[in-house]
């Protein structure tokens, strides 16, 4: 029985509940043709959306930065070219260049707003290698810290976030022309 002032089951676990992410795991939020055209890809979408509904970060003339919508962590955010392709070696030379220099810039104004003790870059190619949205080309900079990866993800499939992604895409996109 679940004493529900507590939210604890008699095996003492308190319990954390995160039902917007049920729109993710079911893929509610897909739209119907899916993300391989341009139409339906939330990538190729975003840079047309207002600032704050948008969550875009910064724009470059190739590409863009834009926080994930379902983040590993605090400022997780994914570097994306406005070309809707899916493979890396689609990309053409200045893509590759500004994408590896947006890259670099995510990193140094992530660590300037929140100081994070290291980062996760990658890339997933294709949905058999964990791509989410496997049409459209992007890049993870996930900013880490000791402990953030702690037993709830593990054990309790949650991931415990402290900020909002309104607040979190206000503070970098401060940050952003701050940091060279």
């Amino acid at each position: 029985m679940v004493d529900e002032r507590r939210g604890q089951d008699p095996d003492g676990l308190e319990r954390l509940w995160t039902p917007h992410r049920m729109t993710y795991i079911s893929g509610e939020d897909r739209p119907e043709g899916g993300y391989e055209q341009p139409s339906g890809c939330p990538f190729c979408l975003a840079p047309g959306r207002a600032e704050p509904d948008s969550l875009v970060v910064a724009r470059g003339e190739k590409v863009f930065a834009v926080l994930n919508l379902y983040p590993y962590n605090p400022g997780h955010l994914m570097v994306c070219p406005y070309r809707h392709v899916a493979d890396y070696t689609e990309l053409d030379a200045a893509e590759t260049v500004e994408l590896a220099e947006f890259t670099q810039r995510a990193m140094r104004v992530i660590r300037s707003a929140s100081r994070p003790h290291g980062f996760n870059l990658g890339m997933n190619q294709g949905a058999v290698a964990g791509a989410g949205i496997a049409a459209h080309l992007h890049q993870h900079v996930v900013p880490r810290w000791g402990g953030d990866a702690n037993f709830m993800p593990v054990i309790g499939r949650t991931k415990v976030l402290p900020q909002l992604l309104a607040d979190t895409r206000e503070m970098l996109a401060k940050a952003w022309p701050e940091v060279a």
